[in-house]
């Protein structure tokens, strides 16, 4: 059997067009050999023993497909949006055209078309895609308005400067509010529309948002999100929830907290509230479960114990 000639290096471990193999030298012959897959007209992948970034999968897709970009689900997911957003995972990359041309037809894409301003398409590592705040409002359509509200507080977060390597939110409120506005008749913009009402600029994580909005929907008070909070003489913390009438704190504590170092820290923190007469109400995972119902449990049992009572 006649061994392949070795592709150039920078096409060995993604997916590439043919047009970039022409262009490196790769011959007609060489990419028919059976090392190579073809997912799609034109297209290109190496058959290696590991899964290629899904980056790597979609940029040659919006390239040998004129026009397009990106988008709904394939944005969503290149984004890293938190979020329950059904059929995310299912296969066929979402691209997407200008209203005026043709929708996307070719096997493994899943084409879409819209109306397009120039500032909701953008690029991420090297391809074309739909800007955070489109991608937010392509797929408010399939999603619930709490879900739509866990992507809102994601984009409109501040960042923590010496974790991240940003200073300024993903997205600011008249953005995503100007996005609406542009798109009046979309699917989905009435969903949206609650979403934002109800987003919140402050919550740090996905879990942190769905717990806000359970405890609102139990007919709990309004607590201020991470806000920080003087217990004592130099000594302020940040709860995640604080209802500061009733001096009682919830945190959400992920998988992190296991941590040994962790859980020093943790049992700091607790001490600092309860010597202010702070309740600290902490919740995990499990507490999440079945709409969130031992949150709020727990949550509204503090709350009664130092004098709140529903209306």
């Amino acid at each position: 059997m006649k061994i392949p000639r070795p592709l150039p290096a920078d096409l060995t471990s993604k997916s590439f067009t043919t047009q970039e193999a022409l262009d490196a030298g790769v011959s007609v012959g060489r990419l028919r050999y059976r090392d190579l897959d073809s997912p799609s007209r034109s297209i290109r992948v190496p058959r290696l023993d590991t899964e290629h970034a899904f980056a790597d999968m979609v940029r040659p897709i919006t390239q040998v497909t004129p026009f397009s970009a990106a988008s709904h689900a394939t944005a969503f997911l290149l984004w890293g949006f938190p979020g329950f957003l059904p059929g995310s995972h299912e296969p066929g990359i979402h691209i997407s055209r200008p209203h005026a041309m043709a929708i996307p037809r070719r096997r493994g894409v899943v084409g879409h078309r819209g109306q397009f301003f120039e500032d909701e398409i953008t690029t991420f590592n090297g391809l074309l895609i739909t800007s955070r705040a489109r991608t937010w409002l392509d797929c408010a359509r399939k999603m619930d308005i709490d879900e739509i509200t866990v992507v809102a507080d994601h984009l409109l977060r501040i960042p923590r400067p010496e974790f991240e390597g940003r200073s300024s939110p993903h997205c600011a409120m008249d953005e995503l509010e100007e996005m609406l506005d542009r798109h009046w008749g979309t699917p989905g913009i009435r969903k949206a529309r609650l979403a934002l009402e109800q987003a919140c600029v402050g919550s740090d994580s996905a879990p942190e948002t769905r717990l806000r909005l359970a405890l609102k929907w139990a007919g709990l008070p309004t607590a201020e999100v991470n806000v920080p909070t003087e217990l004592g003489p130099g000594v302020v913390r940040q709860p995640d929830l604080a209802y500061r009438e009733q001096c009682v704190a919830v945190e959400y504590e992920g998988e992190g907290h296991s941590d040994p170092e962790q859980i020093v820290r943790d049992i700091a923190r607790e001490e600092d509230y309860s010597r202010a007469g702070w309740t600290l109400v902490r919740i995990s995972k499990r507490h999440m479960s079945n709409n969130a119902r031992s949150a709020v449990a727990k949550v509204r049992r503090a709350l009664e114990q130092r004098g709140w009572s529903p209306k």
